[in-house]
């Protein structure tokens, strides 16, 4: 079993930044791949960002290239999310996700998720 908790949401205006943090527990976590998801209010769980176990290589969903980076601190037993110039449609529940030495590619059937953390960004 892996356990996460995910951290560093809150209320931000258009154009500012913040900070995701998702600290795991219970296994190897370099041994493990991470994504990052996002669900708004009346829409489907969508794909932000993934980074590979072990090494971190790191994709990201259209919507969010090149504005939002993804980190991994294989000694913290952390992965991050790095998100700047939010926009209002940024407005999410974020989760962070796991799965046994997984690629950092979309589209992975991740087997364990934190329980998210609410961002909202004001126009």
């Amino acid at each position: 079993q892996v356990q996460l908790v995910e951290s560093g949401g809150g209320l931000v205006q258009a154009g500012g930044s913040l900070r995701l943090s998702c600290a795991a527990s219970g296994r190897t976590f370099s041994n493990y791949g991470m994504g990052w998801f996002r669900q708004a209010p009346g829409k489907e769980r969508e794909f932000v960002a993934a980074i590979s176990w072990m090494v971190g290589s790191t994709s990201y969903a259209d919507s969010v290239k090149g504005r939002f980076t993804s980190s991994r601190n294989n000694a913290k037993n952390t992965v991050s999310l790095q998100m700047n110039s939010l926009k209002p449609e940024d407005t999410a529940v974020y989760y962070c996700a796991a799965k046994y030495r997984a690629p950092g590619v979309p589209g992975v059937a991740y087997d364990y998720w934190g329980q998210g953390t609410q961002v909202t960004v004001s126009s």
